[in-house]
C-alpha cells in the first residue's frame, strides 16, 4: 500500500509557479528540485511535483492537456477550518488564481475552488468532523461537490 502520494502537474514557468504556491503558504523541498521540478510540500506525506512540461513529457507518451479547454485532475485538500478555506482560496485569487466554482456550504462540509496559474484546479475543503456520518443530505452533497 502506499504510503506517500506524488501528485505530478506540468507547469509553463516553474518559478512563477513556485512564487504562486509559496504566496498561498505552501513550501518547497528543495531536496528534489531543480531548474525542470519543484517538490511542493502539502503534507508530510502528500506532495506535488510541478514539472516543467519538457520534464512532464518524459512521463508520458500522450499530450499534456490544454486546461483552458479540459479538466485532467481536480485536487482537493481538506482544511481544518472554514476561515482556511477562504484565506487560501483569497491568497490564491490575489496571487493571480481564478475562482472556478461559487463557494458552496452544506453545513457539515464547506469548499470553494480556483484554478491555478496553469488551469490546473484546487478545492479547499473543509467538514464537520462531528458531523453524523452516512446521512442521505452529506452523501448527496459530496456526489455534487465531485461532478
Amino acid at each position: 500500500m502506499a504510503n506517500q502520494i506524488f501528485i505530478n502537474l506540468p507547469v509553463k514557468d516553474l518559478k512563477k509557479s513556485m512564487d504562486f504556491f509559496t504566496k498561498l503558504g505552501f513550501s518547497f523541498n528543495m531536496q528534489f528540485t531543480d531548474d525542470t521540478a519543484a517538490c511542493m510540500v502539502i503534507s508530510e506525506t502528500i506532495y506535488s511535483m510541478l514539472l516543467t512540461h519538457d520534464k512532464f513529457k518524459e512521463f508520458t507518451s500522450t499530450d499534456i492537456a490544454d486546461t483552458s479547454k479540459v479538466r485532467e485532475v481536480l485536487t482537493c485538500l481538506a482544511v481544518d477550518s472554514k476561515e482556511e478555506v477562504n484565506a487560501i482560496t483569497e491568497k490564491a485569487i490575489h496571487a493571480g488564481a481564478i475562482e472556478e466554482r461559487e463557494a458552496k456550504d452544506y453545513g457539515f462540509m464547506y469548499y470553494r475552488s480556483f484554478a491555478d496559474l496553469d488551469g490546473h484546479v484546487w478545492e479547499m475543503m473543509w467538514m464537520d468532523p462531528t458531523a453524523e456520518n452516512g446521512t442521505e443530505a452529506q452523501a448527496d452533497a459530496t456526489m455534487d461537490s465531485h461532478s
